[in-house]
């Protein structure tokens, strides 16, 4: 007997050595990466600027901000992308050359040597035979290298991440070893809160405020460490402590900055009257000082996304009992609110008070950049093609001019000035009446059948200042209106100019388009909500990128321009698959705009291109840390992709059945030619509703129809020769495994169920406070950029 406890003792030993083991061996296996690569938004700053060198950057960069207005990108961002590429691009040769110790990284010495090599990024480098630096000489020149890094994290903290990531090794140690001889050093200090290597995914636990505090209190009129700070304290979730930094490092920012809002702006003027009398002109090259900044934008849009955050965080507590608040009867019958809690009350004022602060800032943002609604073709295809001429290492002279007409004469004629809007007049409560419409949901253009004709006189197109932020910004928008309960209505005409201005910022030619935190919740609200603001299509097909101009092959002038066709080129119909795996029936039927067959989707295509999408959204899931976390991720996307589909195939069915007059083996009643056209055209373009309407009228074809069940939701016509997806029983439209599921794993993110709940439980006017209005209409009108209107000089001026 004392042999088997002995024998089991040691089992039991060896069993919990072994479990230790796998303990600190899955220790050593956590992922220990820089603290910058935690930064959210890093990749709406990816592109091609990361790998253009320099000196084309900065020509790209005059380019832009010579280009008539709206200019294609910010040209702060620009100009900022410029500083930092070159500040780090020489950072990283001061450490290499420290690194490596000797005193200049020479390729003459092996021929076809890659130029990455200087780098110290491999192929073969050899220093060859250089006098080795002293101690003294190699610390000089680390430090160099962090003053510089010092600056260009400075300028954007998030740009600067980026580029650092693509970096030599060196440069991650070279402000720790800075810090070894000089403690004290305020560059380093700040350089090397980035560079720290910590855990992934615990920035919260592994970071601490003391090296900012330090470097605040070092350098009070630096509004830059007051913006690290408060970037920080979101993830450590203290965000009155980031909304008092965010608004510190406003003040002290506006109080430092030039009076000026465009250096140069008498050249600009003169630019612009060249522009539409062909002739000749400089190109104006500022100076480093009188560049714009892009400090101001950082710190609204940071500063917004809290205050958001904010209005989000308050919303269970604006339920009694964290349920809706239901209305019971009283003594005479008559439905009445029971009595709310204080703390409801509060919660409630929290949550609208917190929005409007956050919509605010987000229309002082947008404020910051322009749309054109008539810009002349002439002048997108002249930045294009001097773009192209620098890719191809074609030097641009620097004057602007005029393009030749359609006709191929030199005839200088003067152009009509295009017109300029701020963006946040857009969203005015009485925006602009001269745009052009958007969606464009006229089924009569859609029975065109032969192409455009050639138009010979020059086009017109629709552009904007792209922002690496914007399509974040203009999705939160509608986030925030969603919390002040804008009307339906309203909300529909935002919906509308986000998806206009959407489709438009494409980030040529220094960006590349990435994912936005802020569409996806709101891709999510619009399912949870079953479009209550009937859209009248899918999100994704509304904010489908613009069509591409149609120029002469000599590249002279545009021959026609498919934006101008919307309902040829893509039709706004409707989608209930938010993720665009729907291909509706009613397509096929349409004329073809496209010269060429389009080629038919097969279902392994489909669930292959479904597979590839749910595993980049689960992967941008910030919940995803492990691979259970992931497998549960990919599996609910999956379940909703699937019950989409047969949702959408359903419903497509259905409005087949009802297009050709024959439902459920019924003939439908004769109508006249305009009554058939109306209730043809609510068919196409009613969206479908995948939540539980209470308007349903019970004409009918709501008996003559036989309903479907698709996974727990009902597909019936909705009594106006449309169709709907009705959800059963609690109203999730999802079947027992789906909703189990995703009551475990949402698919959306707390931001996004927390806005939902609000749009689907709160009561009218909620978080109103008593004499609200009055303090309103009391209240001065805030000053904002004026519509524009066309200035002698052929532009908008700003307010």
């Amino acid at each position: 007997m004392a042999k088997k406890k002995s024998s089991s003792q040691e089992d039991l030993v060896e069993a919990e050595s072994d479990l230790g083991h796998q303990k600190l061996v899955r220790s050593q296996q956590q992922l220990i990466i820089c603290r910058n690569k935690h930064w959210r938004y890093i990749s709406a700053f990816h592109g091609p600027w990361l790998q253009l060198p320099p000196e084309v950057i900065e020509t790209l960069a005059n380019i832009n901000y010579n280009t008539p207005r709206p200019r294609p990108i910010d040209p702060a961002v620009f100009f900022d992308l410029v500083k930092i590429r070159r500040l780090v691009d020489e950072a990283i040769d001061l450490a290499v050359r420290a690194a490596s110790g000797v005193a200049s990284l020479s390729q003459q010495s092996i021929p076809g040597l890659h130029h990455a090599a200087a780098l110290g990024l491999g192929f073969g480098f050899r220093p060859g035979n250089q006098a080795k630096l002293s101690p003294e000489r190699k610390h000089r020149m680390r430090k160099d290298a962090t003053h510089k890094l010092c600056k260009a994290y400075k300028l954007d903290e998030v740009a600067c991440s980026v580029s650092t990531m693509q970096s030599a090794s060196a440069l991650e140690e070279v402000a720790s070893l800075v810090l070894q001889r000089s403690p004290d050093d305020s560059d380093a200090k700040y350089v090397h809160f980035f560079h720290e290597k910590i855990p992934s995914r615990q920035l919260a636990e592994c970071t601490s405020l003391q090296p900012l505090d330090e470097a605040i209190h070092e350098n009070p009129s630096d509004p830059e460490p007051l913006r690290t700070r408060g970037i920080v304290k979101i993830f450590k979730e203290d965000f009155q402590g980031a909304v008092a930094d965010f608004t510190d490092a406003l003040r002290v920012h506006r109080l430092r900055r030039p009076t000026h809002r465009y250096a140069g702006k008498e050249a600009e003027a003169e630019q612009q009257v060249a522009q539409r009398t062909a002739r000749r002109t400089e190109d104006v090259v500022l100076k480093e000082e009188e560049q714009p900044s892009s400090l101001e934008t950082q710190l609204l849009f940071q500063r917004a996304g809290v205050y958001l955050t904010m209005a989000c965080q308050h919303v269970d507590a604006a339920f009694p009992d964290g349920s809706p608040q239901v209305p019971e009867p009283d003594s005479d019958g008559d439905q009445t609110s029971p009595p709310l809690s204080p703390e409801v009350l509060e919660a409630r004022q929290h949550v609208r008070q917190n929005a409007k602060r956050a919509l605010r800032d987000y229309m002082t943002y947008l404020s910051h950049f322009e749309y054109s609604p008539d810009l002349p073709l002439d002048i997108a295809e002249d930045f294009a093609r001097k773009v192209n001429s620098i890719a191809n290492g074609v030097r641009v002279p620097r004057h602007t001019t005029k393009s030749a007409s359609p006709a191929g004469n030199d005839e200088r004629t003067t152009q009509k000035p295009h017109r300029i809007y701020v963006l946040s007049d857009l969203f005015a409560p009485s925006p602009p009446q001269d745009l052009p419409p958007y969606p464009i949901t006229d089924l009569a253009s859609l029975q065109a059948h032969q192409p455009p004709p050639p138009v010979l006189s020059p086009v017109i197109t629709e552009t904007l200042t792209y922002h690496p932020l914007l399509a974040d910004a203009l999705h939160a928008l509608l986030l925030c209106h969603c919390l002040i309960q804008t009307s339906a209505k309203e909300l529909l005409r935002h919906a509308y100019m986000v998806a206009r201005l959407a489709r438009l910022a494409d980030g040529y030619p220094a960006f590349q388009a990435s994912r936005s935190p802020a569409r996806a919740d709101w891709v999510e609200v619009l399912r949870a909500g079953g479009n209550w603001i009937q859209l009248a299509g899918a999100w994704d097909d509304l904010c489908a990128p613009a069509p591409v101009p149609v120029l002469h092959p000599n590249g002279s002038s545009p021959l026609h321009h498919l934006q101008h066709q919307p309902p040829q080129s893509k039709p706004a119909l409707p989608s209930l698959d938010t993720t665009g795996s729907e291909v509706s029936t009613e397509l096929k039927e349409l004329p073809s705009p496209f010269p060429f067959p389009v080629p038919v989707e097969t279902e392994k295509q489909r669930k292959d291109r479904l597979h590839h999408q749910i595993v980049l959204d689960a992967l941008g899931d910030e919940r995803v840390s492990d691979e259970p976390s992931f497998r549960q991720a990919v599996l609910a996307r999956q379940l909703r992709a699937e019950h989409d589909y047969q949702l959408a195939n359903a419903v497509a069915e259905l409005r087949a059945q009802i297009t050709s007059g024959v439902v459920a083996g019924q003939p439908q009643q004769p109508q006249q030619p305009q009554q058939q056209q109306q209730q043809q055209q609510q068919l196409l373009l009613l969206p479908a509703n995948d939540h539980d309407n209470e308007d349903d009228d019970g004409s009918s074809l709501e008996g003559a129809i036989g309903d479907l069940d698709i996974d727990g939701q009902k597909v019936t016509s909705d009594g106006n020769g449309g169709v709907v997806a009705r959800a059963q029983g609690n109203g999730n439209g999802g079947g027992p495994g789906r909703h189990e599921l995703e009551k475990e794993y949402p698919v959306g993110s707390d931001r996004a169920l927390a806005v939902a709940r609000w749009v689907l439980d709160a009561p009218p006017n909620a978080g109103i406070v008593p004499g609200d209005g009055k303090k309103r209409r009391k209240r001065t009108v805030k000053k904002v950029a004026a519509p524009a209107a066309a200035a002698p000089g052929g532009e908008a001026e700003k307010v």
